[in-house]
Protein backbone atom coordinates (compact mmCIF):
# COMPACT_ATOMS: atom_id res chain seq x y z
CA UNK A 1 0.00 0.00 0.00
CA UNK A 2 1.08 3.55 -0.74
CA UNK A 3 0.05 6.88 0.80
CA UNK A 4 0.34 10.11 -1.18
CA UNK A 5 -0.18 13.52 0.41
CA UNK A 6 -1.79 15.86 -2.09
CA UNK A 7 -3.01 18.58 0.26
CA UNK A 8 -2.55 19.98 3.77
CA UNK A 9 1.07 18.91 3.35
CA UNK A 10 3.24 21.48 5.17
CA UNK A 11 0.28 23.84 4.98
CA UNK A 12 -3.04 24.04 6.81
CA UNK A 13 -5.61 23.83 4.04
CA UNK A 14 -6.48 21.50 1.17
CA UNK A 15 -6.68 18.20 3.12
CA UNK A 16 -6.27 15.37 0.58
CA UNK A 17 -4.49 12.03 1.14
CA UNK A 18 -4.62 9.12 -1.31
CA UNK A 19 -4.25 5.45 -0.36
CA UNK A 20 -3.36 3.08 -3.20
CA UNK A 21 -3.56 -0.65 -2.52
CA UNK A 22 -1.45 -3.25 -4.27
CA UNK A 23 -4.51 -4.33 -6.26
CA UNK A 24 -4.78 -0.81 -7.67
CA UNK A 25 -7.81 0.37 -5.69
CA UNK A 26 -7.60 3.98 -4.50
CA UNK A 27 -9.20 5.55 -1.43
CA UNK A 28 -9.09 9.32 -0.97
CA UNK A 29 -9.17 10.71 2.57
CA UNK A 30 -10.84 14.15 2.32
CA UNK A 31 -11.00 16.35 -0.76
CA UNK A 32 -10.35 19.82 0.60
CA UNK A 33 -9.93 23.19 -1.04
CA UNK A 34 -6.79 25.24 -0.56
CA UNK A 35 -7.59 28.62 0.95
CA UNK A 36 -5.69 31.81 1.70
CA UNK A 37 -2.42 30.94 -0.04
CA UNK A 38 -2.25 34.08 -2.16
CA UNK A 39 -1.56 33.77 -5.90
CA UNK A 40 -0.79 30.05 -5.55
CA UNK A 41 -4.29 29.21 -4.30
CA UNK A 42 -6.02 28.89 -7.67
CA UNK A 43 -3.23 26.81 -9.19
CA UNK A 44 -3.15 24.43 -6.23
CA UNK A 45 -6.91 23.90 -6.43
CA UNK A 46 -6.79 23.12 -10.15
CA UNK A 47 -3.91 20.60 -10.01
CA UNK A 48 -4.77 17.25 -8.43
CA UNK A 49 -1.52 15.33 -8.49
CA UNK A 50 -3.60 12.25 -9.36
CA UNK A 51 -6.33 11.23 -11.79
CA UNK A 52 -9.82 11.72 -10.25
CA UNK A 53 -11.39 9.03 -12.45
CA UNK A 54 -9.01 6.44 -10.92
CA UNK A 55 -10.21 7.06 -7.33
CA UNK A 56 -12.64 4.37 -6.14
CA UNK A 57 -13.85 5.80 -2.80
CA UNK A 58 -13.78 9.07 -0.94
CA UNK A 59 -13.82 8.94 2.86
CA UNK A 60 -14.71 12.36 4.29
CA UNK A 61 -13.79 13.37 7.84
CA UNK A 62 -15.97 16.47 8.12
CA UNK A 63 -17.67 19.26 6.19
CA UNK A 64 -15.28 22.21 6.45
CA UNK A 65 -14.38 23.51 2.99
CA UNK A 66 -10.65 22.88 3.49
CA UNK A 67 -11.62 19.20 3.79
CA UNK A 68 -14.61 18.94 1.40
CA UNK A 69 -14.46 21.93 -0.93
CA UNK A 70 -13.11 20.25 -4.07
CA UNK A 71 -15.60 17.38 -4.12
CA UNK A 72 -17.70 18.89 -6.96
CA UNK A 73 -14.56 19.42 -9.02
CA UNK A 74 -13.47 15.83 -8.29
CA UNK A 75 -16.80 14.55 -9.65
CA UNK A 76 -16.71 16.99 -12.57
CA UNK A 77 -13.20 15.76 -13.43
CA UNK A 78 -14.18 12.09 -13.57
CA UNK A 79 -14.70 10.60 -10.09
CA UNK A 80 -17.67 8.20 -10.15
CA UNK A 81 -17.33 6.37 -6.83
CA UNK A 82 -19.03 6.54 -3.46
CA UNK A 83 -18.45 9.25 -0.83
CA UNK A 84 -18.95 8.24 2.81
CA UNK A 85 -19.37 10.52 5.84
CA UNK A 86 -21.53 10.92 8.95
CA UNK A 87 -25.20 12.07 8.64
CA UNK A 88 -24.51 15.57 9.99
CA UNK A 89 -21.49 15.93 7.70
CA UNK A 90 -23.64 15.03 4.71
CA UNK A 91 -26.19 17.73 5.57
CA UNK A 92 -23.55 20.36 6.24
CA UNK A 93 -21.51 19.51 3.15
CA UNK A 94 -24.54 19.92 0.88
CA UNK A 95 -25.06 23.54 1.94
CA UNK A 96 -21.35 24.35 2.20
CA UNK A 97 -20.56 23.17 -1.32
CA UNK A 98 -23.46 25.02 -2.88
CA UNK A 99 -22.43 28.14 -0.99
CA UNK A 100 -18.83 27.70 -2.12
CA UNK A 101 -19.99 27.55 -5.72
CA UNK A 102 -21.98 30.74 -5.28
CA UNK A 103 -19.03 32.54 -3.67
CA UNK A 104 -16.74 31.50 -6.52
CA UNK A 105 -19.18 32.82 -9.09
CA UNK A 106 -19.62 36.14 -7.27
CA UNK A 107 -15.96 36.71 -6.45
CA UNK A 108 -14.77 35.85 -9.93
CA UNK A 109 -16.91 38.69 -11.31
CA UNK A 110 -14.76 41.18 -9.41
CA UNK A 111 -11.56 39.44 -10.49
CA UNK A 112 -12.64 39.37 -14.13
CA UNK A 113 -13.45 43.09 -14.16
CA UNK A 114 -9.84 43.77 -13.27
CA UNK A 115 -8.53 41.14 -15.72
CA UNK A 116 -10.51 42.65 -18.60
CA UNK A 117 -9.21 46.12 -17.74
CA UNK A 118 -5.68 44.67 -17.87
CA UNK A 119 -6.33 42.89 -21.19
CA UNK A 120 -6.36 39.41 -19.67
CA UNK A 121 -8.78 36.56 -20.40
CA UNK A 122 -11.75 35.65 -18.21
CA UNK A 123 -11.38 33.05 -15.47
CA UNK A 124 -14.04 30.42 -14.85
CA UNK A 125 -15.05 29.11 -11.39
CA UNK A 126 -13.88 25.60 -10.58
CA UNK A 127 -17.49 24.46 -10.31
CA UNK A 128 -21.00 25.89 -10.18
CA UNK A 129 -24.05 25.24 -8.00
CA UNK A 130 -25.34 22.53 -10.35
CA UNK A 131 -22.00 20.70 -10.03
CA UNK A 132 -22.25 20.97 -6.24
CA UNK A 133 -25.74 19.46 -6.21
CA UNK A 134 -24.71 16.68 -8.61
CA UNK A 135 -21.83 15.71 -6.32
CA UNK A 136 -24.25 15.00 -3.47
CA UNK A 137 -25.67 12.04 -5.42
CA UNK A 138 -22.47 10.17 -4.57
CA UNK A 139 -22.89 10.52 -0.77
CA UNK A 140 -23.88 7.88 1.74
CA UNK A 141 -23.98 8.25 5.53
CA UNK A 142 -22.45 6.11 8.28
CA UNK A 143 -22.80 6.49 12.05
CA UNK A 144 -20.17 6.54 14.78
CA UNK A 145 -18.64 3.61 16.68
CA UNK A 146 -19.42 0.75 14.29
CA UNK A 147 -17.26 -1.04 11.79
CA UNK A 148 -18.59 -0.85 8.23
CA UNK A 149 -17.39 -2.83 5.23
CA UNK A 150 -16.42 -0.38 2.50
CA UNK A 151 -15.44 -3.24 0.21
CA UNK A 152 -13.64 -6.59 0.47
CA UNK A 153 -10.37 -4.76 1.23
CA UNK A 154 -11.36 -2.04 3.69
CA UNK A 155 -13.38 -1.76 6.90
CA UNK A 156 -14.14 1.72 8.27
CA UNK A 157 -15.14 3.06 11.67
CA UNK A 158 -15.88 6.70 12.48
CA UNK A 159 -15.25 8.14 15.95
CA UNK A 160 -16.48 11.55 17.10
CA UNK A 161 -13.66 14.09 16.62
CA UNK A 162 -15.34 16.82 18.70
CA UNK A 163 -14.35 19.47 16.14
CA UNK A 164 -17.68 20.45 14.54
CA UNK A 165 -21.07 18.75 14.36
CA UNK A 166 -20.58 15.46 12.51
CA UNK A 167 -16.78 15.60 12.48
CA UNK A 168 -15.05 12.25 12.67
CA UNK A 169 -11.71 10.57 12.98
CA UNK A 170 -11.28 7.85 10.36
CA UNK A 171 -10.15 4.36 11.35
CA UNK A 172 -9.40 1.78 8.67
CA UNK A 173 -8.60 -1.91 8.67
CA UNK A 174 -6.99 -2.59 5.31
CA UNK A 175 -6.55 -6.15 4.08
CA UNK A 176 -4.15 -7.05 1.31
CA UNK A 177 -2.27 -10.27 0.59
CA UNK A 178 -3.41 -11.85 3.85
CA UNK A 179 -2.16 -8.96 5.99
CA UNK A 180 -4.24 -6.43 7.97
CA UNK A 181 -3.00 -2.86 8.40
CA UNK A 182 -4.66 -0.47 10.88
CA UNK A 183 -4.59 3.16 9.77
CA UNK A 184 -6.03 6.22 11.56
CA UNK A 185 -6.63 9.62 9.99
CA UNK A 186 -7.42 12.29 12.56
CA UNK A 187 -9.26 14.74 10.31
CA UNK A 188 -9.35 17.77 12.61
CA UNK A 189 -9.14 17.06 16.33
CA UNK A 190 -11.43 19.10 18.57
CA UNK A 191 -10.86 20.32 22.09
CA UNK A 192 -11.49 18.39 25.28
CA UNK A 193 -13.31 21.38 26.76
CA UNK A 194 -15.46 22.37 23.80
CA UNK A 195 -18.14 24.96 24.58
CA UNK A 196 -20.89 23.05 22.73
CA UNK A 197 -19.73 19.57 21.66
CA UNK A 198 -18.66 16.35 23.30
CA UNK A 199 -14.87 15.84 23.45
CA UNK A 200 -12.95 13.66 20.95
CA UNK A 201 -13.46 9.92 21.45
CA UNK A 202 -10.66 7.46 22.09
CA UNK A 203 -9.84 5.08 19.25
CA UNK A 204 -8.34 1.63 18.62
CA UNK A 205 -4.63 0.97 18.32
CA UNK A 206 -3.23 1.92 14.92
CA UNK A 207 -0.18 0.87 12.93
CA UNK A 208 -0.05 4.15 11.02
CA UNK A 209 -1.47 7.54 12.00
CA UNK A 210 -2.04 10.66 9.92
CA UNK A 211 -2.58 13.53 12.35
CA UNK A 212 -3.36 17.23 12.00
CA UNK A 213 -1.11 19.81 13.66
CA UNK A 214 -2.78 23.22 13.31
CA UNK A 215 -1.89 24.18 16.89
CA UNK A 216 0.88 21.64 17.35
CA UNK A 217 3.27 24.11 18.97
CA UNK A 218 0.93 26.23 21.08
CA UNK A 219 -1.54 26.17 23.94
CA UNK A 220 -4.91 27.88 23.89
CA UNK A 221 -5.20 30.31 26.81
CA UNK A 222 -6.70 28.44 29.74
CA UNK A 223 -8.30 31.46 31.38
CA UNK A 224 -10.01 33.15 28.42
CA UNK A 225 -13.47 34.39 29.32
CA UNK A 226 -14.90 34.64 25.83
CA UNK A 227 -18.31 36.12 26.75
CA UNK A 228 -16.63 38.93 28.70
CA UNK A 229 -14.13 39.60 25.91
CA UNK A 230 -16.97 39.77 23.38
CA UNK A 231 -18.81 42.16 25.68
CA UNK A 232 -15.74 44.38 25.97
CA UNK A 233 -15.42 44.67 22.18
CA UNK A 234 -19.14 45.37 21.80
CA UNK A 235 -19.01 48.10 24.44
CA UNK A 236 -15.83 49.68 23.06
CA UNK A 237 -16.85 49.66 19.38
CA UNK A 238 -20.62 50.01 19.47
CA UNK A 239 -21.35 51.91 22.67
CA UNK A 240 -18.26 54.12 22.95
CA UNK A 241 -17.25 54.70 19.31
CA UNK A 242 -20.73 54.17 17.81
CA UNK A 243 -19.13 52.02 15.15
CA UNK A 244 -19.62 48.63 13.55
CA UNK A 245 -18.14 45.48 15.06
CA UNK A 246 -17.42 43.13 12.14
CA UNK A 247 -16.62 39.55 13.09
CA UNK A 248 -15.36 37.22 10.32
CA UNK A 249 -16.59 33.81 11.40
CA UNK A 250 -16.67 30.31 9.97
CA UNK A 251 -20.28 29.37 9.28
CA UNK A 252 -19.83 25.94 10.83
CA UNK A 253 -18.92 25.84 14.50
CA UNK A 254 -17.58 29.31 15.14
CA UNK A 255 -20.79 31.20 14.34
CA UNK A 256 -22.81 28.91 16.61
CA UNK A 257 -20.23 29.36 19.37
CA UNK A 258 -20.51 33.14 19.08
CA UNK A 259 -24.30 32.96 19.21
CA UNK A 260 -24.08 30.69 22.25
CA UNK A 261 -21.84 33.19 24.08
CA UNK A 262 -24.11 36.12 23.19
CA UNK A 263 -27.07 34.09 24.45
CA UNK A 264 -25.17 33.58 27.71
CA UNK A 265 -24.72 37.34 28.06
CA UNK A 266 -28.44 37.87 27.54
CA UNK A 267 -29.31 35.23 30.15
CA UNK A 268 -27.10 37.23 32.53
CA UNK A 269 -28.86 40.50 31.51
CA UNK A 270 -25.55 41.92 30.25
CA UNK A 271 -26.07 41.95 26.47
CA UNK A 272 -26.29 45.53 25.09
CA UNK A 273 -29.55 46.34 23.29
CA UNK A 274 -28.23 46.41 19.72
CA UNK A 275 -28.87 44.74 16.39
CA UNK A 276 -26.76 41.60 15.92
CA UNK A 277 -26.71 40.53 12.28
CA UNK A 278 -25.75 37.08 11.08
CA UNK A 279 -25.09 38.14 7.50
CA UNK A 280 -24.68 34.79 5.82
CA UNK A 281 -27.41 32.57 4.36
CA UNK A 282 -25.00 29.69 4.89
CA UNK A 283 -24.59 30.44 8.59
CA UNK A 284 -28.35 30.58 8.92
CA UNK A 285 -28.78 27.15 7.31
CA UNK A 286 -25.90 25.66 9.26
CA UNK A 287 -27.28 26.89 12.58
CA UNK A 288 -30.57 25.13 11.81
CA UNK A 289 -28.69 21.92 10.98
CA UNK A 290 -26.64 22.11 14.19
CA UNK A 291 -29.87 22.40 16.20
CA UNK A 292 -31.01 19.06 14.73
CA UNK A 293 -28.20 17.15 16.49
CA UNK A 294 -28.53 17.96 20.22
CA UNK A 295 -27.39 14.40 21.00
CA UNK A 296 -23.88 15.53 20.00
CA UNK A 297 -23.88 18.47 22.44
CA UNK A 298 -21.96 18.17 25.70
CA UNK A 299 -23.70 17.61 29.02
CA UNK A 300 -23.60 21.30 30.02
CA UNK A 301 -25.42 22.43 26.88
CA UNK A 302 -27.95 19.62 27.26
CA UNK A 303 -28.61 20.78 30.83
CA UNK A 304 -28.99 24.39 29.67
CA UNK A 305 -31.54 23.31 27.05
CA UNK A 306 -33.83 22.07 29.81
CA UNK A 307 -34.30 25.76 30.71
CA UNK A 308 -33.55 27.46 27.39
CA UNK A 309 -34.77 25.46 24.41
CA UNK A 310 -32.68 27.48 21.91
CA UNK A 311 -29.18 28.27 23.20
CA UNK A 312 -28.31 30.06 19.94
CA UNK A 313 -31.03 32.78 20.01
CA UNK A 314 -31.36 36.10 21.87
CA UNK A 315 -33.03 39.50 21.62
CA UNK A 316 -31.69 41.64 18.78
CA UNK A 317 -30.52 38.70 16.66
CA UNK A 318 -31.33 39.13 12.96
CA UNK A 319 -30.53 36.87 10.02
CA UNK A 320 -30.06 38.53 6.63
CA UNK A 321 -30.87 36.57 3.49
CA UNK A 322 -30.71 38.67 0.35
CA UNK A 323 -27.74 40.41 -1.22
CA UNK A 324 -29.63 43.71 -0.96
CA UNK A 325 -30.07 43.24 2.80
CA UNK A 326 -26.35 42.58 3.10
CA UNK A 327 -25.40 45.60 1.02
CA UNK A 328 -27.70 47.85 3.04
CA UNK A 329 -25.52 47.23 6.12
CA UNK A 330 -22.68 49.05 4.38
CA UNK A 331 -24.81 52.17 3.96
CA UNK A 332 -26.04 52.16 7.56
CA UNK A 333 -24.07 53.89 10.25
CA UNK A 334 -23.38 51.97 13.45
CA UNK A 335 -23.66 50.92 16.12
CA UNK A 336 -24.35 47.26 15.40
CA UNK A 337 -22.61 43.89 15.15
CA UNK A 338 -22.09 41.86 11.96
CA UNK A 339 -21.13 38.19 12.12
CA UNK A 340 -20.35 37.01 8.60
CA UNK A 341 -18.43 34.32 6.73
CA UNK A 342 -15.71 33.48 5.97
CA UNK A 343 -13.57 33.09 9.06
CA UNK A 344 -10.29 33.97 7.32
CA UNK A 345 -12.04 36.90 5.53
CA UNK A 346 -10.89 35.42 2.23
CA UNK A 347 -14.31 35.19 0.59
CA UNK A 348 -18.00 35.77 1.08
CA UNK A 349 -19.96 38.73 2.37
CA UNK A 350 -17.55 39.58 5.19
CA UNK A 351 -14.88 40.47 2.64
CA UNK A 352 -17.22 43.09 1.20
CA UNK A 353 -18.01 44.43 4.70
CA UNK A 354 -14.32 44.77 5.47
CA UNK A 355 -13.70 46.47 2.13
CA UNK A 356 -16.43 49.03 2.86
CA UNK A 357 -15.59 49.67 6.53
CA UNK A 358 -11.86 49.13 7.06
CA UNK A 359 -10.89 52.78 6.50
CA UNK A 360 -13.19 54.09 9.27
CA UNK A 361 -11.51 54.28 12.68
CA UNK A 362 -14.82 53.92 14.52
CA UNK A 363 -15.14 50.34 13.31
CA UNK A 364 -13.50 47.15 14.53
CA UNK A 365 -12.61 43.93 12.71
CA UNK A 366 -12.60 41.22 15.38
CA UNK A 367 -10.83 37.97 14.39
CA UNK A 368 -11.97 34.96 16.39
CA UNK A 369 -10.08 32.00 15.01
CA UNK A 370 -7.17 30.69 13.00
CA UNK A 371 -6.23 32.73 9.91
CA UNK A 372 -3.73 31.37 7.39
CA UNK A 373 -0.90 33.97 7.29
CA UNK A 374 -1.45 34.81 3.60
CA UNK A 375 -5.21 35.28 4.00
CA UNK A 376 -6.81 38.70 4.46
CA UNK A 377 -7.55 37.83 8.09
CA UNK A 378 -3.97 36.70 8.59
CA UNK A 379 -2.59 39.94 7.18
CA UNK A 380 -4.86 42.00 9.41
CA UNK A 381 -3.91 39.93 12.44
CA UNK A 382 -0.23 40.49 11.61
CA UNK A 383 -0.73 44.27 11.70
CA UNK A 384 -0.80 45.18 8.00
CA UNK A 385 -1.26 48.92 7.42
CA UNK A 386 -2.59 48.40 3.90
CA UNK A 387 -4.44 45.44 2.39
CA UNK A 388 -5.58 44.60 -1.11
CA UNK A 389 -9.25 43.62 -1.37
CA UNK A 390 -10.76 42.81 -4.77
CA UNK A 391 -7.76 44.45 -6.45
CA UNK A 392 -8.06 47.73 -4.52
CA UNK A 393 -5.59 48.92 -1.88
CA UNK A 394 -7.17 49.96 1.42
CA UNK A 395 -5.51 51.74 4.33
CA UNK A 396 -6.30 50.04 7.62
CA UNK A 397 -7.83 52.57 9.99
CA UNK A 398 -10.38 50.32 11.66
CA UNK A 399 -9.21 48.74 14.90
CA UNK A 400 -8.13 45.12 14.54
CA UNK A 401 -8.88 42.86 17.48
CA UNK A 402 -8.71 39.16 18.17
CA UNK A 403 -9.97 36.54 20.58
CA UNK A 404 -7.52 33.67 20.27
CA UNK A 405 -9.12 31.16 22.61
CA UNK A 406 -12.06 30.21 20.36
CA UNK A 407 -10.41 27.73 18.02
CA UNK A 408 -12.23 24.45 17.37
CA UNK A 409 -8.82 22.80 16.85
CA UNK A 410 -7.09 21.13 19.74
CA UNK A 411 -3.79 22.59 20.94
CA UNK A 412 -0.74 20.41 21.59
CA UNK A 413 -2.14 19.23 24.93
CA UNK A 414 -5.38 18.19 23.25
CA UNK A 415 -3.48 16.46 20.44
CA UNK A 416 -1.30 14.69 23.01
CA UNK A 417 -4.39 13.56 24.90
CA UNK A 418 -5.89 12.35 21.62
CA UNK A 419 -2.81 10.18 21.03
CA UNK A 420 -2.49 9.06 24.65
CA UNK A 421 -4.66 5.98 24.04
CA UNK A 422 -2.03 4.65 21.62
CA UNK A 423 0.99 2.52 22.45
CA UNK A 424 3.74 4.44 20.61
CA UNK A 425 5.79 1.25 20.27
CA UNK A 426 3.06 -0.25 18.07
CA UNK A 427 2.79 2.78 15.77
CA UNK A 428 5.13 2.07 12.86
CA UNK A 429 4.97 5.58 11.45
CA UNK A 430 3.16 8.79 12.26
CA UNK A 431 2.60 11.40 9.55
CA UNK A 432 2.04 15.05 10.52
CA UNK A 433 -0.25 17.02 8.18
CA UNK A 434 -2.52 20.09 8.24
CA UNK A 435 -0.15 22.59 9.80
CA UNK A 436 2.41 25.24 9.02
CA UNK A 437 5.83 23.66 8.55
CA UNK A 438 7.49 25.39 11.50
CA UNK A 439 4.63 24.28 13.74
CA UNK A 440 4.90 20.73 12.44
CA UNK A 441 8.61 20.59 13.19
CA UNK A 442 7.98 21.62 16.80
CA UNK A 443 5.13 19.10 17.10
CA UNK A 444 7.39 16.36 15.71
CA UNK A 445 9.90 16.95 18.51
CA UNK A 446 7.11 16.64 21.09
CA UNK A 447 5.93 13.37 19.58
CA UNK A 448 9.43 11.89 19.52
CA UNK A 449 9.80 12.72 23.21
CA UNK A 450 6.51 10.91 23.86
CA UNK A 451 7.95 7.71 22.44
CA UNK A 452 6.78 7.70 18.81
CA UNK A 453 9.74 6.24 16.97
CA UNK A 454 9.15 7.31 13.36
CA UNK A 455 7.53 10.70 12.69
CA UNK A 456 7.46 12.25 9.22
CA UNK A 457 6.29 15.59 7.80
CA UNK A 458 5.40 14.86 4.17
CA UNK A 459 5.71 17.59 1.52
CA UNK A 460 3.15 18.22 -1.23
CA UNK A 461 2.56 15.18 -3.52
CA UNK A 462 4.96 13.02 -1.48
CA UNK A 463 4.22 9.29 -1.82
CA UNK A 464 5.50 6.50 0.41
CA UNK A 465 4.97 2.76 0.59
CA UNK A 466 3.95 1.23 3.91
Amino acid sequence: MKIAFHGAARTVTGSKHLLTLKNGKRYLLDCGMFQGLGPDTDRLNREWGFEPSEVDFLILSHAHIDHSGLIPKLVKDGFSGKIVCTPATRELTAVLLEDSAGIQQEDIKFVNKRRVAEGQTYLQPMYNEEDARAAMDHFTSLGYDEWYTVDENVDLMYKDAGHIIGSATVHLKIKEEGKETRLTFSGDVGRYHNVILDPPESFPQADYIIIESTYGNSLHPADVDTPNLLLQWIEKTCLQKKGKLIIPSFSVGRTQELLFHLNQLELQNRLPALDYYVDSPLSTEVTQIVKKYPQLFNKDVKALMEKDSDPFAFKGLKYTRSVDESKSLNYRNGPFVIISASGMAEAGRVKHHISNNIENSRNTILLVGYCEPHSLGGKLMAGAKEVNIFGIEHEVHAEIGSIRGMSAHGDYNDLSQFLSFQDPRQVKKLFIVHGEYEVQQAFKERLLKKGFMDVEIPPQHYEIGI
